[in-house]
């Protein structure tokens, strides 16, 4: 389960990527806007802003994250589906079609890019973002421990062991190869994390959703116990907050018309 309030703790520094990814996107004045992986909902609301014209519908597998973005939906305009994005299929040609976020919970979402770009109209877009900070100590030291004597039996594998996503150039080959114009980057972020233990709360929001999942509540209170210091080593507070590196892959692709 996915929990609203815990992912939008911090909404600014998990909403700067997905303004970076659509300033890529040169669409004018789309028709049908599909937001495949929405959460909350906020973020999609930005996209019915931005293109007043278009119908714009935002797909989510998570119920928690669907009855979160129900109050933003504007009929005509803004409207939110469950599904998920390695099986939901659009109701027609998509002109945009944004993924922030999302892939890297799929497992093999590469081999989907095909279906992506085949939903596109002539000159559609297609834009993708992943985190990819799979190597930082963020993600290391959670598998370190779920590996660890103590949590291994219950945990092992949970925090998975190899990245889930790729790198720039090779999701731009992948467009390419489909007949797309391709833009492809990375940024590392240098957020500065309010709170105490913040960087315990950012993953608690997602990276450590599938590791709790697991655990009972007790449990849940022991893990994250032993975590935390390992964070705060790996992650000293400053007096101005706990700066926090985070790499992002961005893609922005446009088939090209036949």
């Amino acid at each position: 389960m996915w929990d609203p309030a815990t992912y939008l703790t911090f909404e600014d520094e998990r909403s700067r990527p997905f303004v970076d990814l659509l300033s890529r996107v040169g669409a004018k004045a789309p028709a049908d806007v599909v937001d495949l992986g929405s959460g909350p909902g906020q973020l999609t609301a930005t996209l019915a802003a931005r293109w007043p014209s278009a119908q714009v519908l935002g797909v989510d597998s998570s119920a928690e994250m669907l009855a979160s973005a129900a109050p933003l939906t504007e009929p005509g305009r803004l409207a939110f589906a469950e599904g998920d994005a390695a099986t939901w299929e659009p109701p027609g040609p998509v002109d945009v079609l944004v993924s922030n976020a999302t892939l890297q919970w799929v497992p093999g979402h590469r081999a989907l890019l095909t279906r992506y770009v085949s939903w596109l109209r002539p000159e559609g877009w297609l834009a993708i973002q992943v985190p990819g900070n799979f190597d930082a100590p963020s993600h290391a030291l959670v598998r370190e421990l779920t590996e660890s004597p103590r949590w291994a039996g219950a945990l092992s594998g949970a925090a998975g062991r190899t990245s889930p996503v790729a790198g720039p150039a090779d999701y731009a080959e992948d467009l390419a190869a489909l007949h797309c114009r391709v833009d492809a980057w990375e940024t590392t972020y240098l957020h500065v994390l309010a709170g105490e233990d913040a960087v315990l709360g950012w993953v608690r929001g997602t990276a450590l959703r599938p590791v709790l999942a697991r655990l009972g509540p007790a449990e849940q209170e022991d893990f994250l116990a032993e975590l935390a210091p390992r964070l705060r080593g790996a992650y000293p507070p400053r007096p101005h907050g706990t700066p926090f590196p985070f790499r992002r892959v961005f893609v922005v692709a446009q088939r090209q018309a036949a």
